[in-house]
């Protein structure tokens, strides 16, 4: 990996790096990370992909109420990974198999999005352990992640978004479980 990558945490000033990294796609289909952010999909989520999701980004972003960190190579955006609190992410109590005690200060990482140059060289990880320490020093008592278990053969990136099981295990979290079905795991790190 460049020795120049640097990961740093968002702040309202970096929405065009966040624009540049997501592309007019917005990252996947018109995601702009704000998948987790809606409460239910079906029809609603088809009437917010694209435009009114980064609008509602941006408006987030630029108010400093969106938890994220992002790695750069020099000037160039190169990775994201958004966390925050549990509460902040209402699609979570939509998955049935997400559902469990939690509280006030259980916080969520969500989403990873790596430029394809850059996949595969370590970002994801290393912006997982920037975005744990963040949630920490931020008040989070436990951090939840929900990565995908990949199948064989190669994950493509669309379906990827939550990262894989070794980054988690890696950075200290253990697994609560799978999620049947889903193709994907629970984990959790507590403050400790």
């Amino acid at each position: 990996m460049d020795a120049a990558l640097t990961i740093r945490t968002l702040t309202p000033a970096d929405w065009p790096a966040v624009v540049a990294l997501f592309g007019e796609r917005g990252a996947c289909g018109g995601c702009w990370c704000m998948w987790w952010r809606v409460p239910h999909g079906g029809k609603l989520w088809e009437s917010v992909k694209g435009a009114p999701n980064r609008n509602g980004l941006e408006r987030i972003v630029k108010a400093g109420q969106q938890h994220a960190v992002m790695a750069f190579a020099g000037d160039e955006p190169v990775g994201w990974c958004s966390f925050g609190p549990r509460a902040s992410f209402p699609r979570l109590e939509t998955v049935r198999a997400f559902r469990r005690e939690w509280h006030p200060d259980t916080w969520a990482v969500v989403c990873f999005y790596i430029h394809r140059r850059w996949r595969r060289k370590g970002v994801a990880a290393r912006l997982l352990e920037a975005a744990t320490t963040r949630a920490f020093e931020l008040g989070a008592g436990e951090i939840e992640g929900y990565p995908v278990i990949p199948k064989s053969g190669a994950t493509a990136a669309a379906f990827a978004y939550t990262g894989f099981p070794a980054i988690f295990e890696a950075a200290g979290f253990e697994p609560l479980g799978t999620v049947a079905g889903a193709g994907r795991a629970m984990y959790i790190r507590r403050r400790g």
